[in-house]
């Protein structure tokens, strides 16, 4: 062993005692004291000696790690092909970008194009959509899985409609074998954003791996973390060369950072109105991003993945647990609900409030608050409420097929608690008592 490795050896070591003494001691739950989470990220020793075996390298963008990472989600996933992209939201971008591309020819989505989503929901699976020049189409959703209401799907069709962009909302999964059909049907594409329900499964195979492309996300909430990160997923060999182009720069070479003339072509072909044998390496088939991630991160995202299925078995426990003690409740609450032939891994724990039981949503969440117990809204509720919507005309630069109505009672009396493995019993069982012992104090 050379010294140089005899050292990094040793460094290595230094970090996992390092963990032991500044990550490793767990927390005593205090109750009222204790704030519990909606989310959080869970890591041991693995991912800090990741994370500095990579420094080591001083290699700063995508580079071993980051390969490792794609083909083991890919295989996690089993699909053909997975990139690394910088963020969830950088994937649902790139994933629609590359439904934009020339390549495609009669199935490019162009600008005033259609696509059909929910207003429900988080902001950047509808923002590509809009930030291109297409409409988003929206449609309502299902009170009991917060899902595409799947019978509103053939009224938002129109000749315009090319795709179908959708997320399985925290954790749980659409309807797959209706939207498919629908999409199958009438030859649209199909986007699923899959960025909270990483390891969620429908009939047996994992979200994300049903239509055209799916998307990740790896923010520390997420059901994995690299930090900042995401990725995109499909079994389309095109789709995947042109998000591939996509992602780094919009460039037609396929050669690694470093890495010259893989094709062996690099100067000897005709491309646009460039001087023939003009270089390859900067020949650009797309007007592209650079959604690249260190590879720092995809270090992380290694040690992470080994660890995905327990993650998703602990939320499904926590969920079970909270669902459980809670189900009492139901005339207050309509309670989350899995799609049938799911199993999720869910994201959340969602509440939405009955009509006339004595309180509204900002009552039970500032109480809930107020006693350490994190809470969230669905995201946007409905996005087209929003300011970012005040200089958008509606029928011109969105749709919406319907009425809202489920969509608008969610963004006023829904809201979520977390399931996350940090979630320990204790914490589980204070949730349960403290929302039970609100609706006796509140409650009709």
């Amino acid at each position: 062993m050379s010294k140089e490795e005899q050292l990094k050896k040793e460094i290595l070591k230094k970090v996992e005692a390092y963990y032991k003494l500044k990550f490793s001691n767990s927390e005593k739950f205090v109750p009222q004291e204790t704030k519990i989470n909606y989310a959080g990220r869970i890591f041991d020793e693995k991912e800090l000696v990741n994370l500095v075996d990579s420094s080591l390298d001083f290699w700063l963008t995508y580079g071993r790690f980051s390969k490792e990472f794609e083909k083991r989600l890919a295989q996690y996933l089993g699909v053909n092909k997975a990139l690394l992209v910088n963020s969830g939201s950088s994937a649902n971008l790139l994933a629609f970008m590359a439904l934009t591309s020339p390549i495609l020819k009669d199935r490019k989505i162009n600008r005033g194009d259609e696509v059909i989503t929910v207003a429900a929901g988080f902001p950047t699976t509808v923002a590509p959509i809009i930030q291109y020049g297409a409409v988003p189409v929206f449609v309502d959703v299902d009170l009991k899985t917060f899902n595409v209401d799947v019978n509103s799907l053939k009224g938002a069709k129109t000749s315009k409609t090319k795709a179908v962009m959708l997320a399985h909302t925290l954790g749980n999964p659409f309807d797959i074998k209706a939207v498919k059909a629908f999409c199958d049907k009438y030859g649209l594409w199909l986007i699923e954003d899959n960025c909270d329900s990483l390891g969620s499964k429908y009939d047996g195979k994992l979200t994300g791996t049903f239509g055209d492309i799916g998307t990740s996300s790896f923010y520390p909430p997420h059901h994995i973390t690299m930090g900042e990160g995401g990725a995109v997923y499909t079994n389309d060999s095109l789709l995947s060369k042109i998000m591939l182009s996509m992602r780094d720069w919009g460039r037609d070479c396929w050669c690694e950072s470093g890495v010259d003339n893989t094709c062996k072509k690099r100067f000897s072909n005709q491309y646009g109105t460039l001087p023939f044998g003009y270089d390859h390496k900067y020949v650009y088939s797309h007007f592209g991003y650079n959604l690249k991630v260190s590879d720092m991160q995809a270090a992380i995202g290694c040690a992470q993945l080994e660890k995905v299925s327990g993650f998703v078995e602990k939320r499904r426990e926590n969920f079970k647990k909270l669902y459980n003690g809670l189900k009492e409740l139901e005339d207050y609450f309509i309670l989350a609900k899995a799609t049938e032939k799911s199993e999720p891994s869910w994201f959340g724990f969602w509440f939405t409030l009955k009509n006339g039981i004595g309180f509204n949503r900002n009552d039970i969440v500032q109480y809930l608050e107020k006693n350490n117990i994190q809470t969230r809204n669905l995201f946007a509720g409905n996005i087209t409420c929003h300011p970012c919507f005040e200089h958008m005309k509606k029928g011109k630069d969105y749709k919406v097929s319907g009425t809202l109505k489920n969509t608008d009672k969610i963004m006023t009396d829904s809201f979520w608690v977390g399931v996350y493995p940090g979630i320990t019993d204790e914490k589980l069982d204070y949730i349960v008592n403290k929302v039970t012992a609100f609706i006796k104090e509140k409650g009709k």
